[in-house]
C-alpha cells in the first residue's frame, strides 16, 4: 500500500498535463500512486498519461467521461486509490518540490488525523508574484492535531480540494464523495468538515495553482450559477442532520452565504433567473440560520438582513449603489488614416455579410498555405460565399486568376474586414480588426510545433525580445473561434501556447491535402517548372530560422555536400520565409526555391528532405519519403529557442551532426534504408495523424457550411492512405 495516492483530473488541460505529472513523479518522496483521470482512452490527455504509465509502474490511468464533470473524475480516481492518504491535483497545476516529504513528516507528527489542511500558492497565469490565499486560515490553529470544534472557523468550504490531504479510510467509512454539479469543491469541503473528527494544519504551500487565463469557469455567466445553492443546501442539511452545535454551524453558515451574496451581487453571472436565485437563497438563509447568529457589520451585514427579509428590490438598489461606476475601456488600435478610420467605424455599424469570407496568409505575403487550400475548396463546396484574399502591396501577382483580392491597409481591405462573417488566417489579423458578434474567426496555423510558440516563448530571452507584446498576442487569440490542428501533439501545444476559449478542430492541415491528391504527372510538371534535371535525385534543404542569427545562414556548404553525396544529387534550397525577399542563391547543382510561391510544390518535387528543426518535416512526412535531420547545433537551438519534444530521441530519419556524416548517409544509401523507414513510420504515426487529403473539405463543411462534426468525412487510417509518388528511385546502388 503506497503512502499517498495523488488524483489528477485532466479534462481540457492536456497541454499542461505532463508538467503536473512530472511535478509528482519528480518528488523526493517516492512512495506514491499517481492516478491521472482521462476522458477516454482516445482522449488527448490519454496518450500523455499512457506514456507515463508505460514508463513508471506507480502510474495508474483511469477514465471518466466528460459528462461526469470534475466530480465524476475525482470520484473515479478515489475508487482506484490504494494509498493511506489521498491528495488531489488539477491537471494544469503543480505539486511543489519537496511537498510530499514535508506532508509525510507532518502526518507522522499528527498520526491518524482525518484531514490535514495545507496552504497553497496561487500563481497569476502570466506574471506577478504568487499569492498564498490559504495562509491566514490556519494561522491560529493548534500545533498538533485537534478537534474541529477547537477552531470552528477553519472549514473546508473556503479551500479547494487540492489544499488538503485526506485519510482514505476516513473517506471510505464516511462514504464521502464529490457531489455532482458545479461548485463541487464547496460541497466536498463542507461535507468533509461536518464528518471530520480530528484535523491538523501544515503551514506550508503544497500546490502551486496556476490560474487559468480564461479565469474560473465558475465565474462565467449561465444557469450553472444556480447550482451553488444546491451545494449550500447539501452542506447545511448535512450539518443539521449531524447535530453540529451552533458554535460550529455559525462560521460554516457565514462562509457559504458569503459566496451566495457574492453571486447575488453580480447579476451578470445570472443572465436569467436572478430573482429566483435570490428568493431561493432567502429561503435557505431563514431555514438554516443557526441559533444566536449575528450578522456581520457594514455593507455585508445590510446584505444579510435584506436576504433574510427576502427584500429583492432593496437588495438590487444597494447593489447598484455599491457597484463601481464605469470600468477600464480597452483602447482599440484603429486604421491609421483618418478617413479610413471613419469608414471602418461606419462599416462596423453595418450588418455582417453572411456570404463574405476574408482570407490572409503569412501577414499578407501571398496566396498560400492553409488559407489558400481552404479558399480553393470553398469555391467548390460553398460557391455562394464570396471570398476575398488579402495580400500586401507587391504580392498581387501571387493571387491566381479569378481570385478576388484586396491590398492590406487599403480602404477596401478594411471594408471587407468589417463586414465579413468568416475571417481565416494562418497568422493573425491586425490588432485593429474588431471581433464582431456573429463573426467566425478561424486560425489555421502554419506548421506543427517543435520549437516553443506563443506564451511559451516568454522564458527564452532571445525569442521573447523579438516576439513583441505577449499581452497583445493574447488579445488577438481572444478573437479565435476555431483553431486548426493536424495531430494531437499540436492540439496540446496550441492549448498551452495560446490559452483561449476557441474550439480545437483536429481535421488536419488543408495545405497537406495535395500530398495525397497529386499525381505522378503533377510531380513531373513541378520538377520541370523548378528546373530539376531529368533523372537527378532532388534533395530539398530547408533549414529553419535562428532567433540568435541576424540573417539567413545556410549552416551547410551545399556545393561541398553535392560533391560528396554523389553526381546525381541536386539541392533545392528553401530558406525560411523570413528570407524570401533576397536574390537567388543558386548554381548548377543548387536550385534556390525560397521565393517559390508553394512550399507544397517544392516538397512534391523533392525525392528526400534535409532539415534541421523546421516544421516542414511534419508536412513532408505525409509523402513517406526519406528525411534526414542535420542537427549540428541542436543543443544551442534547444537552449535559445526552446523545444516541446526531443527530436533527437524520436527523429523522422537518420540524424547527422557534421557535414561528413550528412554526405555519408546519402553516399551509402542509409538515408532511405530499413532503419530510416522504421523511424519515419513511427514519426508519421505520431505527427501525420489527421492529414489524409480531405482536411480542407472538413474545414469548409464545418466552418463555412455549419455542418455538425458527426456529418464530416472521417479521417482515413494512415495505412490506407496513398501519398503522391516520388519521381526518383530512392534506393541507391
Amino acid at each position: 500500500m503506497p503512502r499517498f495516492s495523488i488524483i489528477v483530473p485532466s479534462h481540457g488541460v492536456a497541454g499542461r498535463l505532463s508538467q503536473a505529472l512530472d511535478s509528482v513523479l519528480g518528488q523526493s518522496f517516492g512512495d506514491l500512486q499517481l492516478i491521472p483521470v482521462c476522458d477516454a482512452p482516445d482522449a488527448p490527455a490519454a496518450e500523455v498519461a499512457a506514456g507515463y504509465a508505460g514508463r513508471d509502474s506507480r502510474v495508474t490511468v483511469v477514465h471518466s467521461p466528460p459528462s461526469a464533470g470534475l466530480s465524476g473524475a475525482r470520484n473515479a480516481g478515489l475508487r482506484a486509490a490504494t494509498g493511506t492518504y489521498v491528495l488531489f491535483l488539477d491537471g494544469d497545476d503543480l505539486l511543489l518540490p519537496g511537498s510530499l516529504a514535508v506532508v509525510d513528516a507532518r502526518l507522522s507528527e499528527v498520526a491518524g488525523v482525518d484531514v490535514l489542511y495545507c496552504e497553497h500558492e496561487r500563481a497569476p497565469w502570466w506574471e506577478g508574484e504568487p499569492a498564498n490565499p490559504a495562509g491566514p486560515l490556519p494561522a491560529k490553529a493548534p500545533r498538533g492535531a485537534f478537534a474541529p470544534a477547537e477552531l470552528p472557523g477553519l472549514t473546508g468550504v473556503q479551500l479547494p480540494a487540492w489544499s488538503a490531504v485526506y485519510r482514505r479510510t476516513f473517506l471510505a467509512e464516511r462514504e464521502l464523495a464529490f457531489p455532482d454539479g458545479h461548485f463541487t469543491d464547496l460541497g466536498w469541503g463542507g461535507l468533509v468538515t461536518v464528518a471530520a473528527g480530528r484535523i491538523a494544519v501544515l503551514r506550508r504551500a503544497v500546490v502551486r495553482h496556476r490560474a487559468r487565463r480564461q479565469g474560473s469557469r465558475l465565474n462565467l455567466p449561465g444557469p450553472h450559477q444556480h447550482t451553488l445553492l444546491d451545494q449550500v443546501e447539501r452542506v447545511l442539511t448535512r450539518a443539521a442532520e449531524a447535530g453540529l452545535p451552533a458554535e460550529r454551524t455559525r462560521p460554516l453558515f457565514d462562509q457559504v452565504f458569503a459566496m451566495v451574496l457574492k453571486t447575488a451581487s453580480r447579476p451578470e453571472r445570472l443572465p436569467s433567473g436572478h430573482r429566483a436565485f435570490f428568493r431561493r437563497a432567502a429561503r435557505l438563509y431563514r431555514l438554516h440560520r443557526p441559533a444566536g447568529h449575528r450578522v456581520p457589520g457594514g455593507s455585508l451585514g445590510v446584505q444579510h438582513r435584506l436576504l433574510a427579509a427576502g427584500a429583492y428590490g432593496a437588495f438590487c438598489a444597494l447593489r447598484g449603489a455599491n457597484r463601481a461606476a464605469g470600468g477600464a475601456v480597452a483602447r482599440l488600435p484603429l486604421p491609421r488614416a483618418a478617413r479610413t478610420r471613419l469608414r471602418y467605424a461606419r462599416d462596423l455599424r453595418r450588418p455582417l455579410d453572411p456570404h463574405l469570407a476574408v482570407y490572409c496568409a503569412y501577414w499578407g505575403r501571398g496566396y498560400a498555405c492553409n488559407p489558400a487550400a481552404i479558399h480553393a475548396k470553398a469555391r467548390e463546396l460553398a460557391p455562394h460565399i464570396r471570398s476575398v484574399f488579402l495580400v500586401e502591396a507587391g504580392q498581387e501577382h501571387t493571387v491566381p486568376d479569378g481570385v478576388e483580392y484586396a491590398v492590406l491597409g487599403s480602404r477596401r481591405s478594411w471594408e471587407v474586414l468589417a463586414r465579413a462573417t468568416y475571417l481565416i488566417n494562418n497568422a493573425n489579423f491586425a490588432e485593429g480588426v474588431v471581433k464582431r458578434p456573429g463573426s467566425v474567426h478561424l486560425q489555421t496555423q502554419h506548421g506543427t510545433p517543435l520549437k516553443t510558440m506563443g506564451v511559451d516563448q516568454s522564458v527564452y530571452p532571445v525569442v521573447a525580445a523579438r516576439s513583441g507584446s505577449f499581452t497583445k498576442l493574447l488579445g488577438r487569440v481572444d478573437r479565435w473561434d476555431f483553431n486548426l490542428s493536424s495531430n494531437r501533439h499540436s492540439t496540446r501545444m496550441w492549448e498551452r501556447a495560446f490559452p483561449g476559449s476557441y474550439e480545437q478542430l483536429e481535421y488536419g492541415y488543408p495545405r497537406n491535402d495535395v500530398y495525397y491528391t497529386a499525381t505522378a504527372r503533377d510531380v513531373a510538371r513541378i520538377r520541370r517548372e523548378l528546373g530539376v534535371p531529368e533523372g537527378r535525385t532532388a534533395v530539398l534543404y530547408a533549414p529553419t530560422h535562428r532567433d540568435h542569427h541576424s540573417g539567413f545562414e545556410p549552416g551547410l556548404d551545399l556545393e561541398a555536400f553535392c560533391r560528396a553525396a554523389g553526381e546525381d544529387v541536386v539541392v533545392l534550397l528553401r530558406a525560411h520565409y523570413f528570407y524570401d525577399r533576397g536574390g537567388p542563391r543558386g548554381s548548377d547543382r543548387i536550385i534556390d526555391v525560397t521565393a517559390h510561391r508553394s512550399a507544397e510544390d517544392v516538397c512534391l518535387a523533392a525525392d528526400a528532405l534535409i532539415t534541421d528543426y523546421s516544421s516542414i518535416m511534419f508536412d513532408y512526412a505525409n509523402l513517406d519519403r526519406p528525411i534526414v535531420i542535420y542537427a549540428d547545433d541542436w543543443e544551442v537551438y534547444r537552449e535559445t529557442r526552446g523545444v516541446c519534444f526531443d527530436l533527437m530521441a524520436a527523429p523522422p530519419g537518420p540524424v547527422a551532426r557534421t557535414p561528413g556524416e550528412l554526405a555519408a548517409v546519402f553516399r551509402d544509401g542509409s538515408y532511405a534504408g530499413p532503419r530510416a523507414r522504421a523511424l519515419r513510420a513511427a514519426f508519421r504515426e505520431r505527427f501525420c495523424e489527421f492529414d489524409d487529403g480531405r482536411a480542407a473539405e472538413r474545414v469548409v463543411r464545418r466552418v463555412l457550411l455549419g455542418e455538425p462534426p458527426e456529418a464530416l468525412p472521417p479521417v482515413l487510417p494512415l495505412a490506407e492512405r496513398v501519398p503522391a509518388p516520388a519521381a526518383a528511385t530512392l534506393v541507391r546502388s
